[in-house]
């Protein structure tokens, strides 16, 4: 049960994500969003296998610009329809009509960020685009190509660190200042650069040389499928998504985008 999340078809879980965030597109209250985003939040971590602690600090940021954008919203609101309407915040008398606009905002943004950590917390970043090429047909050379990107990315920040300790070796000082920092950041990035392409060209002839062609036909030692489990779950998120509408009609604060800001 905990890694539920985790076993399903990347494909269909992206694309379930996908058109969930769509859907809160239309959506302007903050009734809703606020709902969808508790439900995910506890979906990602009773059905899912995740570090808790990193998904925290991750989404603590979001709350963190989220909060900055409630605050921007309500200071730079356009002129109520119901001005005389206020409500009371920190000694500050606000129309409750760019309270709900501002609420609606910073809550859809939290219910996206709920969606996409939910994802990005539960694939395995290769069995993803490797599910792209079995269940959505993607290019092969366009994703072993992300594929040996990926790979290289911890390899580019080891050869960071050697760089770095060869230049103390040579006796060149730490930058102080942004202009210092900048200039040390350019003699690090030719090095960095000449050694990502040696790596590309030696992958690009070792993948040759493997009978890589790029063609579509060709065989996987990981093979996905997709299982009535993943149409389970597409169908659970939508039809959640459905019944706390119906749910936020009934309470009478339901409401579609027109155009607020």
């Amino acid at each position: 049960m905990t890694s539920l999340l985790n076993q399903l078809n990347p494909s269909i879980k992206a694309f379930t994500v996908i058109l969930l965030v769509c859907l809160l597109t239309f959506v302007f209250d903050p009734f809703t969003p606020l709902v969808y985003c508790l439900f995910t939040i506890l979906l990602t971590f009773v059905c899912g296998k995740i570090a808790w602690k990193r998904y925290m600090l991750y989404f603590l940021i979001i709350i963190l610009l989220s909060v900055g954008m409630l605050w921007t919203t309500l200071a730079f609101a356009d002129e109520p329809n119901r001005p005389h309407d206020t409500m009371e915040i920190l000694f500050w008398d606000i129309p409750k009509e760019d309270v709900t606009v501002a609420l609606a905002l910073t809550l859809r943004m939290l219910a996206f960020a709920s969606l996409s950590f939910m994802f990005i917390f539960t694939t395995n970043m290769v069995h993803f685009i490797l599910s792209l090429m079995q269940q959505c047909k993607l290019s092969p050379k366009l994703a072993y190509g992300v594929l040996a990107g990926y790979r290289f990315l911890p390899l580019m920040k080891d050869e960071l660190n050697q760089i770095r300790a060869a230049h103390q070796i040579r006796g060149v000082r730490r930058a102080n200042g942004i202009k210092e920092s900048i200039q040390q950041y350019k003699r690090y990035a030719i090095p960095l650069l000449a050694g990502a392409i040696r790596k590309a060209e030696r992958t690009a002839v070792a993948m040759e040389s493997k009978g890589f062609s790029g063609e579509r036909q060709r065989t996987f030692y990981r093979t996905f499928t997709v299982k009535w489990q993943d149409w389970t779950f597409l169908v659970g998120m939508l039809l959640l998504f459905f019944i706390i509408i119906m749910i936020s009609i009934k309470l009478g604060c339901f409401s579609w985008y027109k155009g607020q800001f």
